[in-house]
C-alpha cells in the first residue's frame, strides 16, 4: 500500500499580513486592538449610504516597501477590484482587493530550512530575538550530504540543512473583513458581528507552489515574517491575527511534473498549526490516492483537537467572486522617483547586514544570521560596539549577546527592545571581562539584573567585591588546599581523566568565590600535579 513517501508534496502559501498604519485602508477609523465590539468603526467601514473610500497613502508606501524587500517588481500602474461575496461580516457585500493588476508582481525569498537539531518549540514558547538560537523542527541533515537537490534548492548555509528559493506570484493590498462571533457564551444561539477589523489594511503575499515539506513552509513563514518586521511593514503578531496564512497543498507521484489536485486550508495563525494541518492533510490525500479515490478541490478547515482537516466547501474559482475594477477608486500610478523615494527609506536588509558582519567583524555566518534575524538585536549589537572602550570587542560582544543576554530574555519572555540593559552597559561588562577586571563567572551573575532593571556593571563590580583575584600566591594557596583534600582525584588526573581536572578547577573556583581566572587556575593545577 502506498503512503505519503510515495508522493511529492507541493505547497504554496497565501499570507495576510496586517500593515502598520494608524488608520484603516479606506477610512479614517483607527487601527486598534482590544476595543469593545464595533467601537473602532466609521461610516465607510459600515458601508452606510453616500460614503466613498479614501485610500491610505501610508499603506501604499508600505506595500511598495515590502515589494522592494522581497525582490518584486513595483507595478507602475495597479488597480483596485471588488471581490464580491456575501457574508454577515462584510457590510458592503464585497471586499476591496486587487486582482489582475496588483501593486507588486513577482519576487522571491531565499529560505534557510533549519536542521532538526533545533527541536520544534512548544506553542507559546518565545523564539529568541536573534531567531537562530533555537531551531524549528525540520528535515534531518543526511550524514552523506544531499545526493540530489530539488529544483530551487541551494547549497547548505552554515547551520542549515538546505536553502530553498521560494518565488512570489504577487503582493497586493486589500481590506480585512469583520469578525463573526459564534461563541454561545457571548452570542447565545445567535451570531454576533464585530466590525472593528473591517477595513484594516492587509498585504496578501502569494507564493508559487515551491515548497516541498511542512518544514520548508514553516521556514518560509518565519523568513517572511522576519522581513516584514525588519522593514517596519507589519508587526506580524500571530497571537493577534496580524499574520495569518492559507495553505495550498497537493500530492503528485515522485518524478511527475504534473501538479495534483490541490486543497486549501484556511486561516492558520501559528507555525505549529501550519505544520500540524499540513501533516493531517498530506496523510488524508495520500490515503485517498492509495485507495484509488480522487482528491477533490476544496476549502478545508483544520481542527486542532482532532488533528484532522475537514471540508468546508467545494473550492471556489476566481470567477465565483466576479472581480471587476472598483469604480470608486482611481488606478494607482507610480513614477520612478516615487518608487526610489520609498527605496531610500529602507533599512539595510538582513542579508546585506549579515554579509557585512562577516566581512567587518569576522563573525561566523551562523552568528551573523542570528544577530541580523532581528533588526532590534542587530541595532543593539552595533550600538554596543560603538559604545565599547576598546576597538576589538565585536566577537565577545556578539558571544555575550547571543548566549548570556539571550538566555535571560528567553527565560523572562522578553525581546531586546523591552529589556533594561543598554548597549553601553553590555559593552562595559564585556570589557571588564576581557581586561581581567572580573571573571566570566562573576559577570554572568550580573546579566539577569542588567536585563531586568539596568544599571552600571562597573560600579556593581566594585561595590560587590567582584574584582578578579590575580594574586598568584592567593591562587596557589587555594590550589594547594584542593589538591591536598582530593588525592584520589589528583591520581585520576595523572591517569589522563580530563573531566576530573575540570572538577578540581571547579573546587578552586568555588573556594575563591568565582573571582579567579579559570585559565590561571587550570595552569596552576596542571603545573602542581606535574611537579609531584
Amino acid at each position: 500500500m502506498s503512503g505519503p513517501r510515495d508522493y511529492e508534496v507541493v505547497i504554496g502559501l497565501e499570507v495576510h499580513a496586517q500593515l502598520r498604519t494608524a488608520s484603516k485602508l479606506f477610512s479614517p477609523a483607527p487601527v486598534t486592538y482590544g476595543l469593545p465590539p464595533n467601537q473602532g468603526v466609521h461610516p465607510i467601514c459600515l458601508a452606510l449610504p453616500g460614503v466613498l473610500p479614501v485610500l491610505n497613502r501610508r499603506a501604499v508606501e508600505l506595500a511598495i516597501r515590502a515589494g522592494l524587500a522581497t525582490h518584486g517588481e513595483v507595478r507602475r500602474h495597479s488597480v483596485f477590484a471588488r471581490k464580491n461575496y456575501f457574508y454577515p461580516d462584510l457590510p458592503k457585500g464585497y471586499q476591496i482587493s486587487q486582482y489582475e493588476e496588483p501593486v507588486i508582481a513577482g519576487g522571491w525569498l531565499d529560505v534557510a530550512v533549519e536542521d532538526a537539531s533545533f527541536a520544534q518549540r512548544a506553542e507559546g514558547e518565545r523564539r529568541p530575538s536573534g531567531g537562530f538560537a533555537q531551531r524549528a523542527e525540520g528535515e534531518r541533515r543526511p550524514s552523506g550530504g544531499f545526493a540530489q537537490r530539488a529544483e530551487g534548492e541551494r547549497r547548505p548555509a552554515d547551520g542549515a540543512a538546505h536553502t530553498r528559493r521560494v518565488r512570489l506570484v504577487r503582493i497586493h493590498l486589500e481590506e480585512d473583513a469583520g469578525k463573526s462571533i459564534h461563541d454561545p457564551a457571548i452570542a447565545g444561539g445567535a451570531t454576533h458581528v464585530d466590525l472593528n477589523r473591517a477595513g484594516i489594511p492587509l498585504l496578501e503575499i502569494v507564493s508559487e507552489p515551491d515548497m516541498r515539506s511542512a518544514a520548508e513552509a514553516v521556514a518560509y513563514l518565519r523568513t517572511l515574517r522576519s522581513v516584514l518586521r525588519y522593514i517596519d511593514v507589519s508587526d506580524a503578531d500571530m497571537e493577534r491575527g496580524h499574520f495569518r496564512c492559507d495553505v495550498n497543498v497537493s500530492l503528485r507521484p515522485r518524478g511527475s511534473e504534473q501538479l495534483g489536485t490541490r486543497t486549501e486550508i484556511k486561516n492558520l495563525n501559528s507555525f505549529r498549526a501550519v505544520e500540524a494541518a499540513l501533516a493531517a492533510e498530506i496523510r488524508r490525500q495520500a490515503d485517498l490516492l492509495a485507495a484509488g479515490e480522487p482528491v477533490v478541490q476544496a476549502t478545508m478547515a483544520f481542527d486542532p483537537e482532532s488533528g484532522r482537516t475537514r471540508v468546508l466547501r467545494r473550492k471556489e474559482n476566481a470567477d465565483d467572486y466576479r472581480y471587476f475594477p472598483d469604480p470608486d477608486l482611481v488606478p494607482l500610478v507610480f513614477s520612478d522617483a516615487e518608487i526610489e523615494a520609498v527605496r531610500a527609506q529602507l533599512p539595510e536588509l538582513a542579508d546585506a547586514r549579515c554579509a557585512r558582519y562577516q566581512r567587518e567583524f569576522a563573525l561566523s555566518e551562523y552568528d551573523a544570521r542570528a544577530l541580523t534575524a532581528s533588526r532590534a538585536l542587530a541595532d543593539f549589537f552595533e550600538a554596543a560596539i560603538a559604545a565599547s572602550p576598546a576597538p576589538d570587542r565585536a566577537k565577545p560582544i556578539a558571544n555575550w549577546l547571543l548566549r548570556d543576554v539571550q538566555r535571560v530574555l528567553n527565560d523572562r519572555e522578553l525581546e531586546i527592545e523591552s529589556a533594561h540593559v543598554t548597549p553601553r552597559a553590555l559593552a562595559d561588562l564585556v570589557d571588564a571581562v576581557e581586561t581581567g577586571q572580573t571573571t566570566v563567572q562573576s559577570a554572568r551573575g550580573l546579566v539577569a539584573e542588567l536585563v531586568e532593571r539596568g544599571g552600571d556593571p562597573i560600579g556593581w563590580i566594585r561595590e560587590r567585591g567582584l574584582e578578579a583575584v590575580s594574586d598568584a600566591d592567593v591562587i596557589a594557596k587555594a590550589v594547594d588546599e584542593v589538591i591536598r583534600e582530593h588525592p584520589a582525584d589528583v591520581e585520576r588526573v595523572r591517569a589522563g581523566e580530563a573531566k576530573v581536572l575540570n572538577f578540581l578547577i571547579g573546587q578552586v573556583m568555588r573556594r575563591m568565590a568565582g573571582k579567579a581566572d579559570p585559565q590561571q587556575v587550570r595552569a596552576r593545577i596542571t603545573a602542581r600535579i606535574s611537579a609531584q
